[in-house]
């Protein structure tokens, strides 16, 4: 394929960008030069379109079309406004990190009084010290895309976490993400090291201050869950709802581990997860659980690839999407097993509930296997609401959209009633409920 056949007029908007933000982004030395290669591994396709297999549903050339001019610096107006904002998401004896517009803010973190065992510092501070010129490899990734090159072109903060080996951690981590600016783009790029025999929750949230409109988000994070070790991953994104937030994780997951992975997307105008998961430790367990809420236009895509590298691993991925008016839902799921996995278990699911009849959803899901001794499977529905269940609620006095909310609220709770944690779990549900009843 020639991929200069199908650029658009984003190149040169993106050259300038990243040009115009030289002087703003850490690290010299090996660190410059990683950015200047990933820049160019990124013009060479530009804005992914759906050409590009994987993104063949997300096409951001149509649906984003230009790179926006780098987040400037939050003043003490975006400060005072992202504090406002977070009040509604804070989690009560949760370690916060707060970054908004892409940049840590100190003041609005608990920064300086983390509990033992877990160290906190910010990409900027990393790549910034001049020892640490060599420090390019948090820039980059195995996995190749053009949004996570983009990513690491133009990264301008985040953080770099440790929790050490053994420490048992109650309270989540919570790392959120303020948008305070409009018509700018913010990029993150964060690492989680979760030590061996350590457990730990992080959850992650993205969300919009009073004022904030039309922005763009890549924000990215590589996590390594060690040996005999446990994370729980949830991730609530509700971006304003004219943003684009296009998010990477990348997790390494070591042996007799268990990583469980949960995203809600109810906000955005343009959403997508793209997880890269590899199971790289025998006896490891994996359970990814994910949810679209979606209405009017919006358009919300989740990519998980899935790489069983060693024997004896299990996987599970349940997905369920909620299409009202003229939405657009998406889930790639592949799952991929290696010649050495043998004794893998790993099974695919994803459903589609359509309110409306022009609702869009499209589904996935695949398979690679390379190995002759595993259990997998995947599968894929699409439907709409059961008539005779809304009928029989409605006879029973409720009105048509409480009926509907019950519905709803059955057909998502298989994969929100995955999250171990109660507190967690009840949030989610709570941010569930709110937009069912925006949606009334």
């Amino acid at each position: 394929m020639n991929v200069a056949l199908v650029k658009n007029d984003s190149g040169p908007a993106a050259s300038s960008v990243f040009a115009a933000a030289q002087g703003r982004l850490p690290g010299a030395g090996k660190v410059a030069d990683i950015r200047r290669e990933a820049f160019a591994a990124f013009e060479r396709t530009g804005l992914p379109h759906r050409r590009i297999e994987e993104w063949k549903y997300t096409d951001l050339r149509a649906l984003v079309r230009e790179v926006l001019p780098l987040a400037g610096t939050p003043d003490a107006a975006a400060l005072a406004r992202a504090k406002a904002a977070i009040a509604s998401v804070a989690i009560d004896g949760a370690t916060k990190i707060v970054l908004v517009d892409g940049v840590v803010a100190l003041e609005l973190s608990d920064l300086a009084a983390l509990p033992s065992g877990v160290s906190v510092r910010t990409l900027r501070a990393v790549l910034d010290e001049q020892s640490n010129e060599s420090r390019g490899d948090l820039l980059l990734t195995k996995a190749s895309d053009p949004m996570l090159s983009l990513n690491a072109a133009l990264a301008t903060d985040g953080v770099v976490v440790t929790v050490a080996d053994g420490v048992q951690r109650s309270a989540p981590l919570q790392l959120i993400h303020v948008a305070t600016a409009s018509k700018v783009a913010r990029y993150s790029r964060s690492h989680v090291l979760i030590g061996q025999g350590a457990r730990a929750a992080l959850v992650e949230n993205s969300i919009a201050a009073e004022g904030a409109a039309a922005y763009q988000a890549n924000d990215a994070a590589v996590i390594w869950v060690g040996d005999e070790a446990a994370l729980s991953h949830v991730r609530l994104m509700r971006d304003a709802t004219d943003a684009v937030n296009v998010s990477s994780e990348l997790f390494t997951v070591g042996a007799k581990s268990k990583l469980s992975l949960f995203n809600m997307t109810s906000g955005g105008a343009v959403s997508r997860l793209q997880a890269f998961i590899t199971l790289a430790g025998e006896a490891s367990e994996l359970i990814v659980n994910g949810v679209n809420l979606l209405r009017d236009k919006q358009h919300g895509d989740m990519t998980l690839v899935v790489d069983h590298a060693v024997p004896g691993c299990t996987s599970r991925e349940n997905f369920r999407g909620v299409l009202d008016d003229r939405a657009h839902s998406v889930f790639q799921g592949r799952i991929i097993v290696r010649q050495d996995a043998q004794q893998t278990d790993g099974k695919m699911m994803t459903r589609a509930l359509l309110l409306s009849d022009e609702a869009e959803a499209d589904s996935k899901p695949e398979l690679e296997i390379f190995a002759d001794d595993v259990s997998c499977g995947h599968g894929a529905t699409a439907g709409a609401l059961d008539d005779s269940l809304l009928f029989y609620l409605q006879a029973r006095g409720l009105p048509e959209k409480q009926a509907q909310a019950l519905l709803i609220q059955a057909f998502v709770g298989e994969a929100i009633e995955a999250i171990e944690d109660d507190d967690l779990r009840e949030r989610v549900i709570a941010a569930a409920q709110d937009w069912l009843e925006a949606r009334a």
